[in-house]
């Protein structure tokens, strides 16, 4: 079957999932399907560049995870080459040591963005960091639970304005597979607690099913205000963000969600 946008976005999907919920063994081995989705999305035409882009971007990630700068440098610099213009990315703490590096300072300077892009592309990055810390306190309310339910972790919903640059569906896709990578690994572990919980029901006569209802009752109110916060969290596109292609903020001035 012949590869299509979506067919690819949803393959590169799964593949980036895989590398954050694999650890570096994963990541390891999901190298060579990164260069493949590059090469298969090169060969679509200018419709793939993006996505040629956010396959070099994952590419940069896995070799900054393995200690290998030059290689974040080669990957990132042709990731810009197929429109990857995401700057605030480029400020996350692991990039750091880069920033005086005359060829990531090169291709810094080779990026451009609309303002009312780069204000979608902060939003994506405080989602992120939001979606990490709600899984946190998740994990962290659930320990002690008597009950059997499972709960979801809601996300924002994603923007649908057009964007002016075709670099910002990178940032979009990079959201959804956060999203994804957390709400799954979320899943899992609220379904081995469950599973625990129903065996140890089944053998303890003096199981608290009093307390069970209680922690269900109260899941089910924590998922209510998370869910209702992701819903106020919606990117609202900001009145007069200019639609003028500009050079990325310099290097160094973007403060990187906390």
């Amino acid at each position: 079957m012949a590869d299509t946008v979506n067919s690819l976005v949803a393959r590169l999907h799964d593949v980036v999932v895989g590398i954050l919920t694999g650890g570096p063994a994963a990541a390891a081995a999901a190298t060579g399907s990164l260069h493949d989705v590059v090469a298969r999305a090169v060969a679509l035409g200018p419709d793939g560049a993006w996505l040629a882009a956010s396959g070099h971007a994952s590419l940069a990630g896995v070799a900054g995870a393995q200690g290998r700068p030059d290689q974040v440098v080669h990957h990132l610099d042709a990731a810009v080459s197929y429109g990857f213009n995401d700057c605030v990315a480029l400020h996350a703490a692991p990039l750091l040591p880069l920033h005086h590096d005359p060829r990531f300072r090169a291709l810094y300077g080779r990026m451009r963005i609309t303002e009312a892009d780069l204000d979608e592309v902060y939003w994506a990055h405080r989602e992120m960091r939001i979606m990490m810390s709600d899984a946190q306190r998740a994990s962290i309310d659930n320990i002690s639970r008597y009950d059997t339910g499972v709960s979801l972790l809601p996300q924002a919903p994603m923007p649908t304005r057009e964007p002016h640059t075709p670099g910002v569906l990178i940032t979009r896709l990079d959201l959804s597979v956060t999203q994804t990578a957390l709400q799954r690994t979320a899943v899992q572990a609220d379904f081995r607690r469950s599973a625990g919980n129903t065996g140890l029901s089944l053998i303890d006569d003096t199981w608290d099913y009093a307390r069970a209802r209680r922690d269900a009752w109260h899941a089910d109110e924590l998922d209510h205000h998370r869910l209702r916060a992701s819903e106020a969290r919606a990117f609202v596109e900001r009145p007069g963000a200019g639609a003028t292609l500009l050079p990325c903020p310099p290097l160094g001035s973007i403060r990187y969600p906390a």
